[in-house]
């Protein structure tokens, strides 16, 4: 059914492909062809069907439908959709000689797409058209092919593709060798690859400045300047965690008594250093007494022992009024319950408790 020979003789008869294989390729990165229209030339090469001397009357009398083989030339147009995607509208006469109008000669039309499934050069074909051979038939068609870049912008192709009539069920076999031209120059900063030479010497790579080391480059870093001790995010700027901080007071007091003794300075202090730390914080001091003694005078006392606290933290430690508070509940709330001297003494107090939440840096 095909003249295989003929179609041979097409691939043997490309010097141009044969001896470019072993230039230097050329091949641009995928990305820097998208958007990019491209036109082109190429030779054709057909081989048809045997039965189509024999199946349509007109094809019959047609001598461009009973010759086994033929030859053409044409032109095409494409575009670059992605990385790995091209549509392609092609155009060929077969056939063409002195002796006969243009407009007489069988043709090749077909719009088809071209997929890169490694976004370089070998690609697989497949699209619709029409055969002109005898009478113009839709067809479709399927095949392979692979180009040669010269430049970024130039490249020569070998194609072959089978044909399938579908109202008489022919089928062709083609091939062509072309060269395209990509219009518009390449406006992107991404150097065209030299695959040979890569294989030889490996490019040096780029080490990008990171001026304070946290593992952000610094075209990235939005906290420039961040210690080195401190945890960073993606941003380069520093993780912070939340960390709460205890503090509380506990003076007793003699009987009947309001005076703070001097053994209980220490403590008062820490919680003056706390209040010093943590500037933001208030401070309520609860004074308590015993059960001995009427309700109303225990009231009155304790109140006396919350506020000589106050008198102390802002008197001796420099802490501001304001910040402190002071509320005497008398026997309300005792810590023992019992009726003699050492529950007493237990009672007679005055207690502060304070709480601050800070953020901390994280560590590496």
């Amino acid at each position: 059914m095909k003249n295989l020979q003929g179609l041979k003789a097409v691939l043997l008869s490309s010097p141009l492909l044969l001896t470019s294989a072993f230039a230097a390729d050329k091949t641009p990165l995928a990305e820097d062809l998208v958007g990019k229209f491209y036109g082109g030339a190429h030779l054709l090469y057909i081989d048809t069907d045997d039965g189509r001397k024999l199946s349509d009357p007109l094809e019959a009398s047609d001598p461009y439908a009973t010759k086994g083989h033929g030859a053409g030339f044409g032109a095409e147009i494409g575009y670059r959709f992605t990385e790995s995607v091209e549509a392609r509208f092609s155009f060929s006469q077969i056939n063409i000689d002195k002796d006969n109008s243009f407009y007489d000669k069988p043709y090749v039309a077909d719009i088809s797409a071209l997929y890169f499934p490694e976004k370089e050069s070998f690609y697989v074909v497949g699209g619709l058209g029409y055969l002109d051979i005898g009478q113009a038939k839709e067809s479709v068609n399927l095949g392979v092919g692979y180009r040669h870049y010269l430049s970024e912008n130039t490249a020569v192709y070998l194609e072959g593709k089978g044909h399938y009539e579908f109202s008489d069920h022919h089928q062709e076999g083609s091939a062509r060798l072309g060269v395209i031209y990509f219009f518009g120059s390449d406006n992107k900063s991404t150097p065209v690859r030299n695959k040979k030479a890569s294989t030889i010497a490996a490019v040096a790579p780029i080490v990008a400045s990171d001026t304070d080391n946290d593992g952000v480059t610094d075209s990235k870093d939005r906290c420039p300047s961040t210690p080195t001790t401190d945890k960073v995010d993606k941003n380069g700027c520093t993780i912070f965690t939340e960390e709460t901080s205890r503090m509380s007071l506990l003076v007793n007091f003699d009987n009947n008594k309001s005076t703070v003794k001097a053994e209980y300075l220490p403590e008062i202090k820490k919680m003056s250093d706390f209040l010093t730390a943590y500037p933001e914080v208030s401070l309520v001091i609860e004074g308590h007494t015993s059960k001995v003694g009427s309700a109303a005078y225990n009231k009155k006392i304790s109140q006396q022992r919350a506020d000589a606290i106050v008198d102390v933290l802002v008197n001796q430690f420099n802490i501001d009024s304001y910040r402190l508070s002071a509320v005497g509940y008398g026997e309300e709330n005792l810590l023992d319950s019992g009726d003699d001297k050492a529950a007493h003494a237990k009672n007679r107090r005055i207690e502060a408790k304070v709480a601050a939440t800070k953020e901390v840096p994280v560590s590496r």
